[in-house]
């Protein structure tokens, strides 16, 4: 009888032999290695079809929040279409301000626009690339590290006034270089500075681990391996951050109101020490400090499509280089 039990079982464990009220043993090929593993159960009140509805639910929620974020976006740009495309033309493009500002165009705010915004970013993305290899190459975890990450956050989120009256305090009055394009570009340099080393601290963390170590396992130094391969592998993700700077920069008005920006100028800068003037700031002066400001209207619509304009045009010439670099990589 033990014999008998004893082949029966032999056969069980070859045949896979399900008998009423036992579950289905394992076969033998089954216990063998690199078989395949049992499938998990489902557990208790997540069927299929509840897992696909939540799964519909997700989708749809996230449609959702992408539509809501298109239509303002258009909305908005229909409105300054809709109220500002009269303004435009040629006149208004290529000439100073005239007739208290209720006439002409606003050709020193583009000029004064832009070498404020990539001025900005000349002075930040070097120190903001040099300050995010220090912290992710040479810098030792621990509570230092954290305390200063968690700076470069803060300052990500503090209000444009305050830098405003950092750069008053500092540039304008303590290092006396007085309202200037230097003054503002300095201001805005320090307000995306955070943005810039979070972004490239970010570009240089999803850089391969191996890319490092064959580098030196081939018998270069730390710093060839950073400089040679893991920046250019690293430089589109940063070039992220520029444009996200890029369209900050150009798009403040408080920061600039007390650095760089003036009332009205018929003249364009001469040097670093000029003031100028800026299409966010003529928004405001427009709209609040005008001496004819329904008149003025459809010039502050036209002003505000411009800006938009030349800040869609930067981000496009900095999207397209970092398309290419990636594409060489």
């Amino acid at each position: 009888m033990k014999l008998f039990n004893l082949q029966t079982y032999a056969a069980d464990k070859e045949t896979l032999v399900e008998q009423p009220g036992d579950s289905v043993r394992r076969s033998a090929q089954d216990e063998q290695p690199g078989a395949a593993q049992p499938i998990l159960k489902t557990p208790p009140g997540a069927s299929m079809g509840s897992r696909r509805w939540m799964q519909r639910s997700m989708f749809s929620l996230l449609r959702g929040a992408a539509l809501i974020n298109g239509l303002a976006l258009i909305i908005i740009l229909g409105f300054l279409v809709f109220h500002g495309w009269r303004a435009i033309n040629w006149t208004f493009l290529t000439q100073a301000p005239a007739d208290s500002m209720t006439k002409g165009g606003i050709f020193p705010c583009i000029v004064g626009t832009f070498l404020l915004s990539f001025g900005a970013m000349l002075a930040a993305f070097p120190w903001g690339v040099a300050s995010a290899i220090y912290l992710h190459e040479y810098a030792r975890p621990g509570l230092i590290l954290r305390v200063v990450r968690l700076g470069i956050s803060n300052l990500a989120g503090i209000p444009s006034v305050v830098f405003g009256l950092f750069g008053l305090a500092f540039f304008v009055t303590w290092c006396n270089l007085g309202v200037s394009v230097l003054s503002g570009i300095l201001t805005l340099g320090v307000l995306i500075l955070p943005v810039i080393i979070g972004t490239a601290e970010e570009a240089l963390r999803s850089v391969p681990a191996t890319y490092r170590e064959a580098s030196l396992a081939l018998g270069a130094t730390k710093w060839q391996t950073i400089y040679r391969v893991v920046l250019p592998a690293a430089f589109p993700g940063m070039l992220t951050g520029s444009i996200l700077g890029i369209s900050r920069a150009a798009g403040e008005t408080a920061a600039i109101m007390f650095t760089a920006a003036v009332f009205f100028t018929r003249h364009l800068p001469s040097s670093v020490f000029d003031p100028v003037m800026a299409l966010p700031y003529h928004v405001y002066v427009l709209a609040t400090a005008g001496t004819q400001i329904e008149v003025t209207r459809p010039l502050q619509y036209g002003t505000a499509l411009v800006l938009i304009a030349l800040v869609f045009g930067m981000n496009l010439i900095a999207i397209v280089y970092r398309a290419r670099l990636q594409a060489r990589s």
